[in-house]
């Protein structure tokens, strides 16, 4: 199994940033794959980003170039660098690690973008 815990999230203004971090109970080495999700009020679960075992990122179109992933082996930490935040960019964000054949997820974390 993997626990994953989410931490970063926050209120931003538009324009701002934030930096979303998944910690894994086990080594990231050994999860083929590793990404965000978020759910808006309303709205099905949506792919944020995925960043796999060899180092290959995928983005949802909708935050293709402000949106980076980014993974740190030796802390078992994912990333998500968020920039140029837009309201629509508000929700609840989950981590996801796909491990021998089984998705897990994390608590969620609220981004909120608002003036």
């Amino acid at each position: 199994q993997v626990q994953l815990v989410e931490s970063g999230g926050g209120l931003v203004q538009p324009g701002g940033s934030l930096r979303l971090s998944c910690a894994a109970s086990r080594s990231i080495f050994s999860i083929s794959r590793m990404g965000w999700y978020r759910q808006a009020p309303g709205k099905e679960r949506e792919l944020v980003a995925n960043i796999m075992r060899g180092g290959r990122t995928n983005y949802a179109d909708s935050v293709q170039g402000r949106f980076t992933i980014s993974r740190d082996n030796a802390k078992n930490t994912v990333y998500l660098q968020m920039n140029s935040l837009k309201p629509e960019d508000t929700a609840v964000y989950y981590c996801n690690a796909g491990y021998l054949g089984a998705d897990y997820w994390g608590q969620g974390t609220q981004v909120t973008v608002s003036s």
